[in-house]
């Protein structure tokens, strides 16, 4: 729930460092509650998938990335970004799914390397390089969520207006003056009158 402004006459609402400082770190918070609730079920699902079969110890973390991805989306949209655009549902799952994806190849890149050419590959190293990866592409993932995928919406919580120039009154033909002179052109259009 955001913070009533209102009740600081010194400092406008919505404005000012600190508003944004504070904003970050609310979606830090939330970000970070989810993404905790996605490293146990990751780190749970991996070591589940270890110990009941007989996978290589890259394929049963991208099991549990992808599970976790799942659970991520659900934390992320309905949690941590419910106030965001919500418009474009379709771009944005396929966004989330691209930097998931890279996400993924991260994290399983550092276990790969620790496993594959490092030969640390018992279930304790194991589980500290699959962590230090989650932690690595949780960099990444976080960035490009909040940049690219979970949009948030301009003030006042409605899709931004059309520039001057654009959209169907730039597109409109001049109509006469009130005091019958000169055409006058359509509030917001742009380019000269002919």
């Amino acid at each position: 729930m955001d913070r009533d402004d209102s009740a600081h006459p010194e400092r406008p609402p919505g404005r000012g460092p600190w508003v944004r400082v504070e904003r970050v770190v609310r979606e830090l918070a939330k970000f970070g509650a989810v993404g905790g609730a996605g490293l146990l079920v990751n780190l749970l699902v991996f070591n589940l998938v270890r110990g009941v079969t007989d996978l290589q110890v890259v394929r049963a973390s991208v099991i549990a990335t992808v599970v976790a991805i799942a659970f991520n989306y659900v934390g992320f949209r309905y949690f941590a970004y419910r106030d965001r655009d919500k418009s474009r549902r379709t771009k944005e799952l396929t966004l989330f799914l691209l930097f998931s994806v890279i996400g993924l190849v991260i994290e399983n890149g550092v276990l790969y390397a620790a496993t594959y050419w490092f030969g640390w590959d018992g279930p304790l190293e194991s589980n500290v390089f699959k962590f230090l990866g989650i932690g690595i592409a949780t960099l990444f993932r976080f960035w490009s969520y909040r940049t690219w995928v979970f949009r948030a919406l301009p003030q006042g919580g409605t899709p931004a207006a059309e520039p001057v120039g654009v959209g169907p009154a730039a597109h409109q033909e001049p109509g006469p003056a009130p005091d019958g002179g000169a055409p006058r052109r359509p509030p917001g259009a742009a380019g000269p009158l002919i």
